[in-house]
């Protein structure tokens, strides 16, 4: 029985993991049974499907259980999974240590998803916080806030989107929400009289696809190239919405260049369509600038922008924003007339005063220097060391790169080998619809929260483990 703990510090998702781990650990959950699907462990906790998935992704990368497609979730052999010597095969160890145990021999963790802790700006995020509650009196704590979000803050929204991503829209077309599932499943309500199919990058974001089947769409895939999203593909098609990231194509990091725009633009101008955009990992750009959104290009009529903090400040914010098109608004003021904000007015006012007191700004420069030292790193030691092992995908910008083999490892031995030497990379299986499609020989490796001394090693140890000379 899971429970959770909403005093404590500790992440929902990881305390769901952490209870799911050491059941499997005990044996309470044996190998081969099923894990409960993720939209029933969701309801029962009371928890986003989302989180639940989290979850269940991280004890899939460290092996204790197997994703299944179109079946779920199934408990792995654990035998060996504390072993990284023979000396140690069959030591023993105390269940409530075991998990522990893991983690200490783990050299270097590339996982997806977080932030280092030492970039957040914890002493100014103290200060404007501070600001923020002086700023609020009784009435804006016993009232409900603007349902699009607070005015004075989607004013501040729209003037950085103005500068830094080139979207020209007013306060009243951005709409606040918490998170990008959120942003989703708002879209999901607006279209369900409108449009009846979607097209998702394929691979790509596997949460944002569920989110619409779960609500009644249909979905088809759209293969990517180096270039981003096929659009010839895409005409072939019925699909009336597509959803895209043009920026940083997620897993591929494929970048889709001002041509390539114009033509999904007209698509979606020829048959009324629409383009969700979004600009996840925008601002983190390397060896460039980063390129003006598709909303930029095609001034708005067709393309629904969403932009979210969870990787240029804190996935715990969750905090994420969309600009409607003008023609969509007398739709949403007519659907969501009862709408409440997600998002509570106490973080809406934080995130008013970081961005009004020009802390944003400053902060991204800063997390754009620290981490392209990192980046500039990371490839450099690949290239010297495992030149003839791997290919690199999705350089220059974002936190995190694909490694193709060129050895003919698979995903699962790469995977392995990575684990037996004390380095976690992390399966991109998971982001095909259709995993036939898919090629079975990378892995994905996040530098966000890994430091440059764990980065050095991490990469040493990958290059032995890899290399096909020692097996």
């Amino acid at each position: 029985m899971i429970i959770l703990n909403n005093n404590v510090q500790t992440p929902i998702y990881i305390q769901i993991y952490e209870q799911l781990r050491d059941e499997i650990i005990r044996g309470e959950l044996p190998e081969g049974s099923k894990l409960v699907s993720t939209r029933y462990l969701a309801e029962s906790l009371a928890v986003g499907r989302n989180t639940v998935e989290k979850a269940y992704l991280q004890l899939s990368s460290e092996g204790y259980v197997e994703s299944r497609v179109g079946s779920g979730f199934y408990v792995q052999n654990i035998h060996n999974i504390f072993s990284l010597g023979n000396d140690r095969k069959n030591v023993e160890l105390p269940s409530e240590h075991k998990g522990r145990e893991l983690q200490e021999n783990i050299i270097c963790n590339f996982q997806y998803g977080y932030l280092s802790p030492q970039d957040f700006p914890q002493n100014i995020w103290r200060k404007v916080s501070m600001k923020a509650l002086a700023s609020l009196n009784a009435e804006d704590m016993t009232m409900y806030s603007d349902p699009k979000g607070e005015l004075q803050l989607r004013k501040e929204l729209a003037e950085y989107l103005r500068k830094s991503r080139g979207v020209i829209c007013s306060a009243e077309q951005i709409i606040l929400c918490s998170g990008l599932e959120s942003a989703l499943s708002l879209l999901s309500q607006l279209f369900r009289n409108t449009y009846s199919q979607i097209a998702f990058e394929e691979p790509g974001y596997f949460g944002a696809r569920e989110i619409f089947e779960h609500n009644g769409f249909n979905t088809v895939s759209v293969s990517v190239d180096k270039d981003g999203v096929n659009v010839k593909e895409l005409e072939k098609s019925s699909a009336q919405v597509i959803y895209v990231t043009p920026s940083h194509q997620f897993p591929t990091g494929a970048v889709m260049p001002i041509q390539k725009r114009f033509l999904l633009l007209e698509w979606a101008a020829k048959n009324n369509g629409i383009i969700i955009e979004d600009d996840y990992d925008s601002e983190l750009r390397y060896n460039t600038r980063p390129i003006p959104s598709i909303s930029n290009v095609s001034g708005n009529d067709n393309v629904i922008y969403i932009g979210t903090m969870s990787k240029s400040l804190s996935p715990s914010l969750r905090v994420s924003y969309m600009v409607l098109p003008q023609k969509w608004m007398k739709r949403y003021h007519e659907e969501f007339k009862l709408y409440q904000s997600p998002v509570s007015i106490i973080q809406q006012r934080i995130l008013y005063e970081f961005i009004y007191s020009g802390h944003f700004e400053s902060h991204l420069r800063k997390l754009c220097v620290i981490n392209k030292r990192k980046h500039d790193l990371l490839v450099r030691l690949i290239h010297e060391l495992m030149s003839n092992e791997v290919v690199i995908h999705g350089k220059h910008a974002g936190l995190h790169i694909l490694l193709e083999s060129t050895q003919g490892l698979t995903e699962k031995e790469m995977i392995d080998r990575a684990k037996e030497y004390g380095v976690l990379v992390y399966p991109v299986s998971i982001f095909w619809h259709d995993v036939k499609c898919y090629s079975n020989n990378m892995v994905l490796l996040s530098f966000g929260n890994v430091s440059e001394k764990q980065l050095i090693k991490g990469i040493e140890q990958l290059s032995k483990a890899w290399n096909n000379t020692i097996y």
